[in-house]
């Protein structure tokens, strides 16, 4: 029996409905921002969340046929597990990638879970509209559709607008969780009271408030538990730690840290050296990031006139700080995806110190912009020199930095002379294909090897890019060094070009097919 009149209880039905989609959506948005964020390839990782959630969905709505008798108290049951699953799936999800080291089983099992719980909800819904009053069913679903929607497209757009910059993806996940509590299973139980016997509805309202208290607590803790998740995964508390709209940077070591604790690996005897961590993969260690970008930079500003640099990527300062040293460089305009980055790179002091203050150059003009978008857009052309700054294939989640349209894109900025250079894989199909992508637009190139191996901080290599491709238009780009810089640390001309000849004696008869924006390979 209702003690509201029926068109006010439909209406805060729909609005409950309304409440609900948009927390759906934001747990699902949330899964896969950070599932691109920890495990890369976010084609793959935005794949399996919706597919495997929309499956669940529909077993979800199958399976809670049995519970329609029951429709409030069921909803309300539903609410409140939703609430917590989907409130702290992004501290389990961090908490798996941490300290059990991947969380590819645990995005699946939470999609699942929430896929089911969301599934579950519409069949619930109607059976309670229809309670209120009686309607022909598809007008009934056209309401309550309409209401699902809607409220999908307001979670959609609070995310990566609101949620994701303000408070983060932990915090904004545990909020959501408590919306939905609230709007879902306390709204239903207010209007539908009389469903369930005094006992049962003491439990559930019990139930619903004990929820909220453990998203309270979660959110308290949440800071901790971040803290605790980074120690383990970075081996020392991060000195800095900004979550952008495109993923989580960390800082750790630098001067005045330390020696590293991390397991197996030795102390530094200068302390801990300064890394940065780019959505959880090492992107820099302070010890020798220098031959990398000393191996993108300067080879590509010894073919002539060298005055105006386009630089791609490279919000971290490190690549500029090379460009820099060139006397002869008049203006760099960077562009780079994230501006957080640039302006940590700015404010901290460590990587300040380590890019030499670059940012702080006259020359030097910053653009917040996705790379491949600026390109496409009308501006500035005619560069000496055109550096991409950006993940090496086997490290980048975004397969089109490495296509053969942005390489176009990127050269079609080049002036006469002008040189192209871009990050590589190790010598194999990867170094190749990207060789091929060149190719494919009109260019000439030349590969050599990053001197060195990876960085002494990371024994493995995942963050070491190991060739760079140096490409032009007219003819083949000769390796060698300006004169308007000093000399670089791990280059000379002699061992650059004896590298680059060992380098292409290993080239295939046939490159294999260039990576496309519709081929991505």
């Amino acid at each position: 029996m209702l003690h509201h009149r029926p068109e006010l209880a439909r209406v805060l039905v729909l609005l409950a409905a309304f409440v609900c989609a948009a927390c759906g959506l934001v747990y699902e948005l949330e899964l896969v921002a950070l599932g691109g964020y920890l495990l890369g390839d976010s084609v793959t990782q935005t794949s399996v969340v919706l597919s495997v959630m929309v499956f669940a969905m529909g077993v979800g709505s199958l399976g809670v046929k049995r519970m329609a008798h029951r429709p409030a108290t069921s909803f309300a049951l539903v609410e409140c597990s939703l609430a917590v699953v989907g409130g702290l799936s992004v501290l389990l999800l961090y908490g798996s990638w941490a300290w059990l080291g991947g969380c590819q089983f645990a995005m699946v099992g939470l999609t699942c879970a929430i896929g089911l719980l969301i599934g579950a909800e519409i069949p619930l819904l109607m059976t309670l509209i229809q309670r209120i009053r009686r309607e022909e069913a598809g007008q009934a679903a056209a309401d309550l559709f309409a209401a699902d929607y809607v409220g999908a497209l307001i979670g959609g757009l609070a995310f990566p607008f609101l949620l994701l910059p303000a408070l983060g993806q932990a915090t904004g996940a545990l909020l959501t969780g408590a919306v939905n509590a609230l709007a879902g299973a306390a709204v239903v139980l207010w209007l539908f009271r009389d469903e369930a016997a005094p006992r049962t509805r003491l439990l559930l309202w019990a139930g619903c408030g004990t929820v909220l208290v453990l998203l309270a607590l979660a959110t308290a803790f949440s800071g901790a538990i971040e803290r605790a998740a980074r120690q383990a995964l970075y081996g020392a508390p991060p000195r800095a730690a900004v979550q952008s709209r495109y993923g989580e940077i960390v800082l750790t070591g630098g001067p005045g840290t330390g020696p590293a604790r991390v397991p197996g690996r030795r102390p530094s005897p200068g302390g801990d050296p300064l890394r940065l961590y780019l959505a959880g993969r090492l992107a820099v260690c302070g010890t020798d990031e220098y031959r990398y970008h000393e191996a993108l930079v300067h080879p590509a500003l010894a073919g002539g006139a060298d005055r105006r640099v386009l630089l791609l990527g490279g919000g971290d300062g490190l690549a500029l700080r090379e460009v820099l040293r060139h006397r002869g460089v008049d203006s760099v305009l960077l562009v780079t995806l994230d501006p957080a980055l640039p302006r940590l790179a700015r404010t901290d002091p460590g990587l300040a110190a380590l890019s030499g203050h670059a940012f702080a150059d006259p020359r030097v003009r910053v653009v917040a912009a996705d790379p491949l978008e600026w390109l496409r857009r009308p501006g500035p052309t005619g560069f000496d020199a055109v550096l991409a700054d950006l993940p090496a294939p086997e490290r980048a989640a975004r397969g089109e930095y490495r296509s053969a349209e942005f390489y176009g894109l990127a050269a079609a900025r080049l002036g006469p002379g002008g040189r192209l250079a871009v990050p590589a894989g190790a010598a194999g199909a990867g170094l190749w294909r990207v060789e091929s992508g060149l190719r494919a637009v009109g260019l000439w190139t030349v590969p050599f090897p990053v001197a060195g191996g990876g960085p002494a901080c990371d024994p493995a290599g995942s963050g070491a890019t190991a060739a760079v491709l140096l490409a032009a238009r007219d003819n083949p780009p000769s390796l060698g060094l300006a004169a308007d810089a000093p000399p670089p640390r791990s280059l000379d001309p002699a061992s650059l070009a004896a590298a680059a000849a060992r380098l292409a004696a290993t080239r295939p008869e046939r490159l294999p097919p260039p990576s496309t924006l519709l081929h991505p390979r």
